[in-house]
């Protein structure tokens, strides 16, 4: 048997730690002196800490820990509880990449002295055929998914002559998940219809629409920008805005050079 002391030495593990374990069930002494009050611990049970820090260093909560340690022994719940674990953290390191990326653009601009402005203007988008798709989406950064869907589809797609590729977004407030969205492309020709992408003629439109140049953390600051413009000039707002890709991550990697016009249907 250990001390607690000799117990924490060897498993590099704090007495005020163990006795935290002590308390919620994940690490119980062996045995507790009735009148002493120490607590001493079985050589095995190194084993047991070695195997909650490790999974403590995996970034498991002690609360999933204690149900963990059930099933230490059997490889197949072991591995579904790892698998799982993986995916959270690569979800996480994602979105860890993605906030670096927008602190480094913000700084750039920064740097270079770049003020974000937004030139506002009124005009028609003529009546044009194009392949649609609508879908509802888990989450607004899924976009991708019905773009996806239109090129996997339809692979013989002919672009029309100055061709534009848009995203409406169809819901009358910010969703935090399940969105609704059409996606579209101007083509020239014309085609038969698959299991999600239509094809139809989409009728003129005028918009107060405005260039974004550069990654998509601007959206906010121009959705603004047009909305006051629209106001201050005595327009109203007439239907669900769409963005235009101009140059999107289909043909560029570097948000730098994005290239986005936000259009916000008028009256």
């Amino acid at each position: 048997m250990l001390k607690i002391g000799e117990f924490s030495k060897l498993s590099r593990v704090s007495i005020r730690m163990l006795r935290h374990y002590d308390d919620i069930g994940l690490l119980k002494p062996a045995e507790i002196d009735n009148f002493t009050g120490y607590r001493y611990y079985r050589e095995e049970q190194l084993f047991t800490i070695g195997r909650i820090t490790s999974l403590k260093d995996m970034g498991f909560a002690l609360a999933d820990i204690i149900k963990i340690l059930e099933d230490y022994d059997d490889k197949e719940k072991m591995d579904a509880f790892l698998l799982e674990r993986q995916k959270e953290l690569s979800k996480l390191s994602k979105e860890t990449e993605y906030k670096l990326m927008l602190l480094e653009t913000a700084r750039n601009r920064l740097r270079k002295e770049q003020n974000m402005s937004f030139n506002v203007t009124v005009k028609t988008i003529p009546e044009r055929y194009a392949a649609t798709v609508q879908m509802v989406v888990p989450h607004y950064e899924n976009e991708g998914m019905l773009w996806n869907t239109m090129m996997s589809e339809c692979k013989n797609l002919a672009p029309a002559d100055s061709c534009l590729a848009a995203a409406e977004f169809l819901d009358d407030e910010y969703k935090e998940e399940n969105v609704e969205i059409i996606a579209w492309m101007t083509v020239a020709g014309t085609y038969t219809d698959t299991d999600h992408v239509k094809f139809k003629t989409l009728p003129a439109v005028k918009v107060a629409s405005c260039i974004i140049k550069g990654s998509y953390d601007q959206m906010g600051e121009a959705y603004a920008t047009v909305a006051s413009w629209i106001k201050e000039n005595g327009y109203k707002m007439n239907g669900h805005m769409f963005n235009i890709y101009h140059v999107s991550p289909a043909q560029t990697q570097n948000p730098d050079e994005y290239v986005t016009e936000a259009c916000f249907p008028v009256e």
